[in-house]
């Protein structure tokens, strides 16, 4: 199996497959592994919590409610994970090598080209994984496609541009006017790389003088985890980072005016923040963690702000936020949303549709392309524009479709 950060969002799937006895390998690049390992164990203790309080509350359909793995599954898991460095051919299964490229994604992201060979014929596939950003704000861009017999590329924004000017104008303007009315804005945001980004822009904008001064409280000890993670890319000067970021050297996201909050108790005085703050919580798109409670206290407040960052997916509830829901359900109960709702896609990680083209118009053509990792319309609009801009075969893949990849002679 191979491990790029496109699975890092799902990767509770290898605690459950550690638990059924899977005893195959799991290849990655050191910091997905160090990465995964983070998610992974701040995701079984949010299990466990959320688990005992739905059967002490009686809000969850399980009676009793457990947590779908535990750090011993977690620890079963991250023994199946072989670290691979970008760049190294590695022989992962007899006739089959694998070598990782930098996506550009979030740190340790990889695109992932094997090649399977049976010492006549061979044939070549690559997979995008969650491809990166040419303008990330750390990361340098990913590595250029080039080519294979088969492609799986994704589409979570086939069907979009980015429009980073005016979002991140919205960003700023909402921030300074949440806070000069006396509320505080709630940032939603992914622990792993989103709230290194986040910290790396108020950076920027409180020392161009854009947005006032006050707390930054980062709530989420997976984010905080990650946090030391990327600071450890940057003492080693990784060579997937911006040099202007290796530059700024331990000061590169730090934001000034930081609070970390570790412990439950801590986690709690951001409900009632002592003075109008800006709360970075994880998860991104508030299906669970810390941020539910502090949504739960805040959304009835007109004077505050929760600030949508990022891609929100269909039947989340920062999807039904940015579309105007008057309540949502958090633990059971419906709350009254009448602070602010702002959307302002200024941080998404992932490549946009012109992007994506970019990344792909200089390689040669490959046999099929198949559009997987994005919601229909999204993956249909890309598939689309293989088709006629690079007059490309290619297809959106039915779920449990199977297709023929014929070797090369």
């Amino acid at each position: 199996m191979v491990l790029t950060h496109a699975h890092l969002d799902h990767c509770g799937y290898l605690p459950a497959l550690a638990r059924q006895g899977f005893a195959g390998q799991v290849f990655a690049t050191s910091y997905t592994a160090e990465l995964a390992e983070i998610v992974l164990r701040d995701s079984a203790r949010l299990l466990a919590e959320e688990a005992e309080h739905a059967n002490s509350y009686g809000w969850s359909k399980h009676h009793p409610a457990l947590p779908l793995y535990t750090e011993d599954d977690v620890d079963r898991a991250v023994r199946l994970i072989t670290p691979v460095d970008p760049g190294q051919v590695t022989l992962i299964a007899p006739n089959t090598a694998l070598t990782l490229h930098h996506a550009g994604h979030i740190l340790g992201s990889a695109w992932a080209r094997l090649e399977l060979t049976d010492g006549r014929r061979s044939c070549t596939l690559a997979s995008s994984g969650d491809l990166g950003r040419p303008a990330h704000r750390l990361l340098r861009p990913p590595d250029p496609f080039t080519g294979a017999d088969v492609l799986l590329v994704e589409s979570t924004y086939g069907n979009r541009e980015h429009s980073d000017e005016q979002a991140l104008r919205a960003f700023a303007d909402t921030i300074t006017r949440t806070l000069q009315r006396g509320g505080s804005v709630i940032i939603p945001a992914f622990a792993v790389d989103r709230t290194e980004v986040i910290l790396r822009t108020l950076r920027e904008l409180r020392q161009a003088g854009q947005i006032p001064q006050s707390p930054v409280l980062i709530d989420s000890p997976m984010a905080l985890a990650a946090l030391g993670v990327y600071q450890k890319a940057i003492a080693a000067r990784s060579s997937e980072l911006r040099p202007e970021i290796i530059a700024d050297g331990t000061e590169a996201l730090d934001p000034g005016w930081m609070q970390e909050l570790r412990t439950a108790a801590e986690s709690m005085t951001a409900n009632q923040p002592a003075r109008p703050s800006l709360i970075v919580s994880a998860s991104g798109m508030a299906t669970g963690g810390r941020v539910l409670h502090h949504l739960r206290h805040l959304l009835p407040d007109r004077r505050n702000t929760v600030l949508i960052v990022g891609f929100a997916a269909e039947g989340t509830r920062a999807r039904a936020l940015a579309e105007g829901a008057r309540t949502i359900k958090i633990h059971g109960e419906y709350v009254p949303v009448r602070a602010e709702i702002v959307q302002a896609d200024a941080f998404s990680a992932h490549a946009d549709a012109d992007d994506v083209l970019s990344w792909l118009a200089g390689a040669p053509e490959p046999a099929a392309a198949y559009v997987v990792h994005g919601e229909a319309s999204a993956a249909a609009a890309l598939r689309d524009r293989l088709d006629h801009e690079l007059g490309w075969t290619a297809a959106v893949p039915a779920l449990g479709e199977r297709v023929t990849i014929r070797a090369r002679k």
